[in-house]
């Protein structure tokens, strides 16, 4: 095992996950809202957010597959150290992390089975920026209508047209978080 793999976890474990739990559940349940979360330092190229998303929701149980540029040793390691959870092949991932090219085809992420829609993937969506522009929300927790910097418009629309399967998304940049769950409705500005 890399030594850096054990560091840059929570230092507080507790209070921090208890924070970031909230910060990530207000992300998915008001879709296009941005929000802060500190308080881990992941290895490159893993922004601090992604990781936060990592320590506050793997665990044993949880299998997260590693896309593109996110798959290094040290993440493997420090994934593996902190969370326990396994690292496996794309279809069999409950989470899914790396940026949004490095995901594709996202067809290949679990979206759930009539029976049980809630054994879909959660993809962590590493973005260079997140801003409030771009495509027009609604849906649930929109009040009327919201705007989120999404890589593109073409594979929510689709992912939502499959509800109630589908996967749900968490954008990550630097120390910020937004959510985008698959009962959101994307339409182009």
């Amino acid at each position: 095992m890399i030594e850096a793999a054990l560091t840059g976890g929570f230092s507080h474990a507790p209070t921090q996950s208890a924070r970031a739990f909230r910060a990530i559940l207000d992300a998915l349940s008001r879709p296009g809202t941005i929000h802060d979360v500190t308080g881990a330092a992941p290895p490159a190229p893993l922004s601090c957010a992604a990781g936060i998303v990592l320590l506050t929701l793997a665990d044993g149980t949880t299998p997260v597959h590693l896309a593109g540029e996110a798959d290094t040793p040290e993440t493997r390691d420090w994934i593996t150290f902190h969370t326990g959870a396994p690292l496996v092949a794309a279809e069999q991932a409950t989470f899914a992390v790396g940026t949004w090219d490095a995901l594709h085809p996202v067809d290949r992420f679990a979206i759930g089975t009539p029976e049980y829609p809630d054994r879909a993937a959660t993809l962590i969506v590493e973005c260079p920026a997140l801003a409030a522009t771009g495509p027009r929300l609604t849906g649930p927790g929109i009040k009327d209508h919201a705007s989120l910097s999404l890589p593109e418009t073409a594979a929510f629309r689709a992912n939502r047209a499959l509800f109630p399967l589908g996967f749900d998304c968490i954008f990550t940049s630097g120390h910020r978080i937004a959510g985008l769950p698959r009962s959101t409705i994307v339409e182009e500005t």
